[in-house]
């Protein structure tokens, strides 16, 4: 944090401001030792933001996303990919604009955040106070434990097919160790290298999907047959609603940015690049192997063992470890270390050391919960479907509810939305959706699924969906 910008805002424009003391060290930030901490490690623009939510927001759900086509079908499985991923970018904006009021209120009122990272729990409490704080908190915290468990899981699933001398269990016991390095990141404002080089990973593994199931061609006997039965659909659907809800992070990454302000159509722009992954790759695999997904939620289970494959496989593997993991828990780190203040310490191995006890309950529900695919729709129906569309949507009609409050909000909503009144009907529609579709059918579902798999396979299974004898 010690060389972070910040934004001051007056009369809500953002002004760029250096670091106490910069000054005085520019002579040393000539050197080539500084120049490539800057390159490498010190991203606030624009472009690291994109980084960051294109690569943040596909990493395993790539390799269940064919398990959701199988669930679906392939019409419904592209209609809701589109339609979430429109969903996903709306919330994310309703959150840019609450972050920007919340900033520049504050900043008004002189507060200073150049040693302070700014959550979403905290921009709740500025605008609606604390019973909102305390919902806010709740529904972020136990999503990105939870989005930190999948990570883990992931891990451990697709180091299984390059090495299956090991159970799945015992990989996600040395998983959780590699993962535990998060911790010496210090912010979203350190990972301009891995947010670069993880776009590319996902990028490598996405089209080696949709081209190594096109040479593979349809198995013999394929069938495509979804979607059966509502309990399959339902779950499909929410893992969707699951996978473009990746900005329970948005306002870490906004205030890791020089110009917050500038973030509004990031997120959309990062979301396009995404379904042209997404699509694909989901199409192409469910079109060779169709039903089969139904018991294979990983898709690289099903394509033949090569050096693409397995390279497929280790660069996920270090996306989910030091990327997708990072993002997901990184915003647990703060939380833990302001509970026991330590966030504002300059020793970056004090705050290391401070965030160790977090990565504990993420490692053990790893291990109780191994159900690669059943548990991302279950985190999605039951918390994404609160933490980044229905808490935002409903956050930003309150906080904008009178006409005062409208007539002076930093940013007025444009025209081609149909100023305030066409933003809250759209709000109340995505409220009302995601509460009846998402939550609800998507909740009853998705539990329905989970508790199938844990009747099947049993708590702190060994070795989920392994072939029989390594079971």
């Amino acid at each position: 944090m010690a060389s972070e910008k910040v934004e001051s805002v007056i009369a809500g424009n953002y002004l760029e401001m250096e670091r106490e003391g910069e000054e005085d060290n520019s002579n040393c930030n000539n050197s080539v030792r500084n120049k490539l901490s800057n390159f490498f490690w010190h991203g606030g623009s624009v472009y690291d933001a994109w980084f960051s939510c294109s690569s943040n927001q596909v990493a395993q759900v790539l390799l269940t996303l064919p398990y959701s086509f199988s669930q679906l079908g392939m019409l419904s499985g592209i209609i809701f990919q589109l339609f979430y991923g429109l969903m996903g970018s709306w919330t994310a904006y309703l959150i840019s604009v609450l972050y920007v009021e919340y900033r520049t209120r504050k900043e008004r009122e002189k507060v200073d955040f150049r040693n302070h990272v700014i959550q979403w729990f905290e921009v709740l409490d500025g605008l609606l106070g604390k019973h909102w704080r305390n919902i806010g908190l709740f529904f972020n915290c136990t999503f990105l434990l939870f989005g930190s468990v999948i990570q883990l899981i992931a891990c451990a699933s697709n180091i299984y097919y390059i090495n299956d001398n090991l159970d799945k269990r015992t990989w996600t016991y040395i998983f959780g160790a590699c993962c535990a390095t998060t911790v010496f990141i210090p912010s979203f404002h350190n990972y301009r290298i891995w947010s670069f080089a993880g776009l590319l990973m996902t990028t490598y593994t996405a089209w080696y999907l949709t081209i190594a199931s096109l040479l593979n061609g349809q198995v013999e006997g394929v069938k495509h047959s979804g979607p059966t039965t509502l309990v399959l659909y339902f779950t499909g659907a929410t893992n969707i609603l699951y996978t473009f809800g990746g900005h329970a992070v948005t306002v870490e990454i906004m205030h890791a940015m020089w110009k917050p302000q500038k973030f509004k159509v990031i997120y959309l722009i990062a979301t396009i690049y995404v379904l042209t992954l997404t699509l694909p790759s989901a199409s192409a695999v469910y079109w060779a192997f169709g039903d089969a997904l139904l018991t294979h939620s990983n898709a690289l289970a099903l394509l033949p063992k090569t050096r693409f494959r397995d390279a497929a496989v280790i660069l996920m593997l270090i996306h989910q470890v030091f990327i997708t993991f990072g993002f997901a828990c990184t915003p647990l780190y703060f939380v833990w270390e302001k509970f026991i203040r330590v966030h504002e310490t300059k020793s970056l191995f004090k705050r290391a050391m401070a965030r160790l006890p977090v990565v504990i309950p993420i490692w053990f529900l790893a291990i109780i919960f191994p159900f690669f695919g059943p548990i991302n729709s279950t985190v999605g129906s039951l918390l994404v479907s609160f933490t980044v569309y229905i808490i935002p949507a409903l956050a930003h009609m309150l906080t904008f509810a009178s006409p005062s409050a409208r007539e002076n909000a930093v940013e007025q909503p444009p025209s081609f939305l149909g100023r305030w009144v066409g933003l809250y009907c759209t709000n109340i529609f995505v409220v009302a959706w995601v509460f009846i579709v998402g939550f609800g059918f998507g909740g009853w579902a998705s539990m329905v699924n989970f508790v199938h798999q844990i009747n099947t396979f049993g708590l702190f299974t060994k070795c989920y969906q392994c072939p029989p004898h390594t079971a």
